[in-house]
């Protein structure tokens, strides 16, 4: 089954749509029940030998979601307000027939609304990556593998707590 580039906008327009209107039931419903959310900090290393950033399964994401839907989540308090602009989509064909790739630049502007004096509050944030996504026919596209490598990846980071 093959995907056109403007379906494959299609797809991650409405994914970030999802998560910068905080619809975090319909992105989660975008995944596979095997589907993998993976930050790594270093390009090319394993996830279950090396540290990453982010490394979430079914279970995992799930948690995420609700820790910053209903847990004590400080660090989403007031809660971001993001916008993320979708570029460079390419798609490839993977060997398997039911599957595509997916690679393009993702640019997310970050805002917590407060008080300037607490750190990280009203100020604009820039975060920059490219993104490598696996998708699978399932009754539509579902995510196996969405991998988002900061730019800033091996740096010291501020504070991440909403989904990129």
């Amino acid at each position: 089954m093959t995907l056109t580039r403007e379906e494959a906008e299609a797809f991650l327009f409405e994914e970030a749509r999802f998560l910068d209107e905080s619809l975090f039931n319909e992105w989660l419903n975008l995944f596979s029940a095997d589907g993998i959310y993976w930050l790594p900090i270093v390009d090319g290393s394993d996830p279950e030998r090396e540290p990453s950033i982010i490394y979430d399964t079914g279970k995992a994401r799930e948690q995420r979601v609700y820790a910053i839907r209903h847990a004590a989540h400080y660090a989403q308090r007031p809660p971001s307000r993001t916008i993320r602009y979708i570029s460079n989509v390419e798609v490839g064909a993977e060997p398997d027939a039911n599957t595509v790739s997916l690679r393009n630049n993702l640019l997310v502007l970050e805002f917590r609304p407060g008080d300037r004096q607490q750190i990280g509050l009203a100020q604009q944030r820039l975060i920059g990556a490219r993104c490598e996504y696996r998708l699978r026919q399932e009754n539509g596209w579902k995510i196996l593998l969405k991998k988002v490598l900061l730019i800033d990846r091996d740096a010291p980071m501020s504070n991440l707590s909403f989904i990129i």
